[in-house]
């Protein structure tokens, strides 16, 4: 058995606290530290010391390859949200929506290898965007700001629809008393008219938030309140959107123009 990361994984299904302390000694001798610090941060995580993990994660991600970047960026935004950091969540989701409009997501590609249950398969730069706007728009939901939610729901929805998606959409117009528009949104749902990884589970619950529905009413909720970083993001996405192809180069054009209004952008 070997004395650096690789030990670390072996010894956590034995001692969770042994493994971290393995872990701790591969960071500090730079010991294959990408994967020792990422690896130390998802068994603190499960160890309910997220706090530690996340401070881990600030206090050594400089020691990291770029390539690892992206991936402990994913693991501090679930920590956060277990954490309830939802501040701190948003401003890091902002971070990576900017980094797909300049170009610098995936490494410069519009592709990437994701794992999930010892599986890989391809992600494209299109379902990233929209997954991490969905993350936004649950992040603006805990802060009851649901102007915010509904304007970045909106947006994944045209990028990849999603039934999940879909129910948060439907969760947010109910919370802005739209149930009109509520029940047309969880109705699709419902018909399956929206794709969605766990169909019958979405399904259930447009159900549910349909029979927690009361009388029907409209109301009209204007988009102006703290959305200015948020729609101009929208804007740019539209932008990068219309120009993405995978015959363009890495860098795409849009992205040059939008370096122009970077300092621009609302943080």
């Amino acid at each position: 058995m070997g004395s650096g990361p690789s030990r670390g994984v072996d010894l956590v299904e034995k001692d969770a606290e042994a493994s971290i302390v393995w872990f701790w000694k591969a960071i500090n001798s730079g010991d294959r530290v990408d994967s020792a610090l990422k690896d130390m941060a998802v068994v603190m995580k499960q160890q309910d010391r997220a706090e530690e993990a996340i401070e881990a994660i600030r206090s050594f991600r400089h020691l990291c390859s770029r390539q690892a970047q992206e991936s402990l960026d994913n693991l501090l935004i679930d920590l956060y949200k277990k954490c309830g950091k939802v501040d701190e969540q948003i401003e890091l989701l902002k971070q990576k929506l900017k980094m797909i409009c300049l170009g610098e997501a995936f490494n410069g590609k519009i592709t990437k290898t994701a794992r999930s249950h010892g599986k890989k398969f391809q992600v494209s730069i299109q379902q990233e965007m929209s997954r991490i706007l969905g993350n936004l728009g649950w992040a603006y939901m805990q802060q009851n700001n649901y102007e915010a939610a509904e304007l970045v729901y909106r947006k994944a929805q045209t990028i990849v629809p999603d039934a999940n998606r879909a129910c948060n959409l439907g969760l947010c117009l109910i919370k802005q008393g739209r149930h009109e528009e509520a029940m047309q949104v969880l109705e699709d749902v419902l018909l399956r008219r929206i794709s969605g990884l766990d169909d019958d589970k979405a399904v259930a619950r447009a159900e549910q938030l349909l029979r927690e529905l009361g009388p029907t009413t409209h109301v009209s909720s204007p988009f102006d309140i703290g959305l200015s970083f948020t729609e101009e993001i929208m804007e740019r996405l539209d932008l990068a959107m219309n120009d993405w192809t995978p015959f363009r180069s890495r860098r795409l054009p849009v992205f040059e123009e939008l370096d122009a209004f970077r300092d621009q952008m609302a943080c």
